[in-house]
């Protein structure tokens, strides 16, 4: 269930696209699953079709659905390789941490400190 909170100083794409991610992560919308139409979300959410558009744009910018023309938009096997490459980059990092002597409560901090100052976004060089 999507709930849109006007109120909140959150976007409505924003949170309809990270609602609709969690789902997708969490498995709530299995891989295959067809996502309701663009007019259909719009007027079950009470939001603008440009809105809802620009939802499902991002996921699918993020591998999270695809859209297969007029059959509509789905969700991607994409997001379950996206979550194996993350388990293979963190065994790799643990051994690397395990290498260089390091503990688990550092290792942990260094994770944190990444991924709170956006380093993990960025594609390595």
């Amino acid at each position: 269930m999507i709930v849109i909170d006007s109120a909140s100083p959150v976007p409505p794409f924003e949170q309809l696209r990270a609602q609709l991610a969690r789902q997708i992560q969490d498995r709530t919308l299995a891989v295959g699953t067809r996502l309701p139409t663009l007019r259909r979300l719009a007027a079950d959410l009470g939001l603008a079709v440009n809105t809802v558009g620009r939802a499902y744009r991002e996921l699918e910018e993020a591998g999270l659905i695809e859209t297969r023309g007029a059959a509509g938009s789905f969700v991607s096997a994409a997001g379950e390789m996206g979550r194996e490459r993350a388990r293979r980059a963190a065994a790799d990092y643990a051994a690397v941490i395990a290498g260089v002597g390091i503990d688990t409560d550092e290792a942990i901090r260094i994770v944190q400190a990444a991924l709170t100052n956006g380093t993990a976004a960025s594609p390595p060089s």
